[in-house]
């Protein structure tokens, strides 16, 4: 029995826009900060960008104090992910940049704005429906393909090997025993690389060795000598022919990718996370949902946890919360739902505080890695807690 994972590189066109979008939001922040930023006067954005055949559209909705020169920023963030001339597939000084942003509707506002809302709360930016997942694989509490995956792609993003051009996506295939359900071994990796024939001189046919030592290097603890490695399957991929030379960017397409990797009972809601405000419970909401069910493995309460979040527009608190162990909890799942409401601030606003959500650099991180790093909703301080309430 196998399960795989798949994951790309933050040179992915899709993850070029998410990294647009999110720039734009770090920006506003950053800008908000110097004017007194808080939970009363921040922003409210939605940003969508779509990448294609050279040409960048910045749209959506913003409410904001400050300005940012949107030109600047998408130029800046497609050179700083080495996109600087056409051989790699897409050049930031020549890019096209349409802004095709718009203010935030006052009907949407209305409901988000703590001085606004009824019950003078950050309501709900949205309704939605989002989850949160952990199992105890991993020490990071994460499926071990998802974790394999996502350190085999920054291992080629920081392996300053040229021939290496940013534009990649990968996979990894993990054994599991059939009568534990335990992951056994790594039984196939598969790398895509745009390769950048500038840099590479002599034998073309040791790419894929040095492709090799890179994946293999990165996820050696749980590889052995059966372990098949793939790489550019078609047989060939110039990064002439890469990013938005051959391909379209969209924000939150790569959410499976972002999320759980598509790992069996991990399932997502919502919709795109590192383009909104954190009002927007799509983005807020997610972390807190994936910070329930991690808290909850790490108190040893479950093997494997899913969490479900929903809201309605305007509202602060949850519309419901469903917890799920999969048959593996120490307690039953109504008792972790009632412990679950009792312990966690749930709201927008205590999301925004928990999580420190209104701070720009969190948005630079975000579309690279959702959880293997230092976020606030990594965190398992809610252990005791949890353990206490289901005694």
């Amino acid at each position: 029995m196998q399960i795989s994972s798949e994951s790309v590189k933050v040179g992915h066109p899709d993850l070029v826009a998410d990294v647009i979008a999110a720039n734009v939001i770090a920006a506003i922040l950053d800008e908000e900060k110097k004017k007194g930023l808080n939970l009363a006067n921040m922003p409210h954005c939605g940003i969508e960008v779509f990448l294609g055949k050279g040409v960048c559209v910045v749209g959506g909705e913003v409410r904001s104090r400050v300005y940012v020169d949107i030109d600047k920023i998408a130029r800046d963030s497609v050179l700083e992910l080495g996109y600087n001339h056409a051989a790699v597939g897409l050049n930031g000084h020549l890019m096209g940049v349409l802004n095709a942003i718009i203010p935030q509707s006052e009907d949407i506002n209305q409901g988000t704005s703590c001085l606004l809302n009824k019950d003078q709360e950050i309501g709900a930016g949205d309704q939605g429906i989002m989850y949160g997942f952990a199992c105890d694989e991993t020490e990071e509490l994460l499926p071990l393909p998802y974790v394999l995956v996502n350190k085999m792609m920054r291992a080629f993003e920081y392996c300053q090997d040229p021939i290496f051009a940013p534009d990649g996506k990968g996979q990894v295939s993990v054994e599991y025993d059939p009568k534990t359900g335990r992951p056994k071994r790594v039984a196939k990796v598969l790398m895509s690389n745009a390769i950048d024939y500038r840099y590479v001189k002599g034998d073309r046919t040791k790419i894929r060795e040095r492709a090799k030592k890179i994946a293999f290097s990165s996820i050696k603890d749980c590889i052995d000598r059966k372990t098949e490695f793939l790489f550019n399957p078609t047989g060939e991929w110039n990064a002439i022919n890469s990013c938005s030379a051959a391909d379209s960017g969209v924000t939150g397409r790569k959410l499976v990718v972002q999320f759980y990797g598509g790992y069996p009972g991990a399932q997502l809601g919502g919709g795109a996370v590192v383009n909104k405000t954190p009002e927007k419970v799509d983005c807020s909401a997610a972390f807190g949902a994936r910070y329930v069910a991690k808290n909850i493995v790490a108190a040893g309460l479950a093997a494997k946890c899913s969490v479900q979040l929903a809201y309605a527009i305007g509202i602060a608190r949850p519309f419901s919360i469903y917890v799920n162990t999969f048959g593996t909890g120490k307690v039953s799942d109504e008792s972790l739902q009632k412990a679950v409401e009792s312990l966690f601030d749930l709201t927008p606003e205590g999301l925004i505080t928990k999580f420190d959500l209104l701070n720009g650099g969190i948005y630079r991180k975000l579309p690279r890695t959702f959880f293997m790093d230092d976020y606030r909703w990594e965190k398992t301080d809610m252990v005791k807690k949890l353990r206490a309430a289901v005694k």
